[in-house]
């Protein structure tokens, strides 16, 4: 993260004088018992009983939710529509190619157009770092941010349905060893999964790539860096795939997209040196072929699926963490 995302992040707060989240810009700098109180709340969202669903159905029916998303994202977009809808919230989505923005309003501009139209919650998503975070500066205290991605920076919902996943799946965190392997250098998934795993009590994290895809000074975020897979993957409980990002790549990072998969790709022989339980995460979209294989990720031990349909019911957890809605039974 660059010196300026760094100070930006300092004096952005998200948590209220009463430890109530405002804005959920990042995981960095949360308590653990506040990702703890996101991740039981996902729970009590999960599940799938018509009568348990008909009580969430009105935990925001008198809010206004806009997705704000600069960057296209049809997988994220429509899980944060699915969760407000399924929370009673009017969902309001932008097409950006005719934002106001895209004739030279700026986007505080916009912000401000559709907070007077009692916006509630604004779920944003940019190519440029901090602009969650410079949004959140500007809004009224009854307004809330998510950030939905940006930049480089960070993915916090993507980060806390992996989290979810994982703990459904496998439970205790402080037993597990974690590889994430592929684009490092690009990836803000990457730099959120790192913290909320730091923040849960990871037993290990490892992170396997390419020289060139791996950041400068990596092992001081607490992870263990390796460029050659194999040794990277040995006993590990949980193998969190990237995408490779070649959009934001500048100059040749990889020599060749088959030369990528035969060296970082993760096919079933690589699998057979993790944990004879290990199990298989990608935030998508995969690139089949080039990152993972298909036979590894439509088998078994895949969790792939399974991060889509568990990104709904965290994302209504934040949604309701964020207007103080929390559902019974999830404390």
């Amino acid at each position: 993260m660059s010196a300026e995302l760094r100070s930006l992040h300092a004096s952005q707060s998200q948590l209220g004088a009463d430890g109530q989240l405002l804005h959920f810009l990042t995981v960095e700098g949360l308590h653990k018992q506040k990702l703890l109180d996101i991740l039981n709340s996902a729970r009590q969202f999960a599940v799938s009983d018509p009568k348990v669903k008909k009580q969430h159905a009105s935990l925001l029916d008198s809010h206004t939710v806009v997705n704000l998303f600069f960057e296209d994202s049809t997988r994220t977009r429509t899980t944060f529509e699915i969760a407000g809808k399924r929370l009673g919230a009017s969902v309001i989505n932008l097409n950006t190619a005719r934002l106001s923005t895209k004739k030279g309003e700026t986007v505080l501009d916009t912000v401000r157009t559709l907070e007077a139209m009692d916006t509630d919650i604004f779920v944003v998503r940019d190519s440029a770092s901090g602009t969650a975070h410079l949004i959140a500066r500007h809004v009224p205290a009854h307004v809330h941010i998510i950030n939905a991605g940006d930049g480089r920076h960070a993915h916090p919902t993507q980060a806390m349905l992996d989290m979810f996943t994982i703990r459904e799946s496998k439970g205790d965190f402080s037993q597990l060893r974690f590889a994430i392997v592929g684009d490092i250098l690009h990836s803000r998934v990457a730099r959120s999964q790192i913290a909320a795993l730091q923040i849960l009590g990871a037993r290990e994290i490892r992170v396997i790539a390419p020289a060139t895809l791996l950041p400068t000074e990596i092992e001081r975020l607490g992870v263990t860096a390796h460029t050659d897979m194999d040794e990277g993957l040995t006993d590990v409980d949980v193998v969190m795939m990237l995408r490779l990002q070649l959009e934001r790549m500048e100059g040749q990072l990889i020599p060749s997209s088959q030369e990528y998969f035969r060296c970082y790709g993760l096919n079933q022989d690589r699998l057979n040196r993790a944990a004879p339980d290990a199990v298989v995460m990608h935030p998508g979209p995969m690139n089949r072929g080039l990152e993972i294989a298909s036979d590894v990720a439509d088998s078994e031990r895949s969790l792939i699926l399974s991060q889509v349909k568990n990104g709904i019911a965290v994302r209504m957890a934040i949604m309701a963490e964020l207007v103080g809605m929390r559902p019974k039974g999830s404390s």
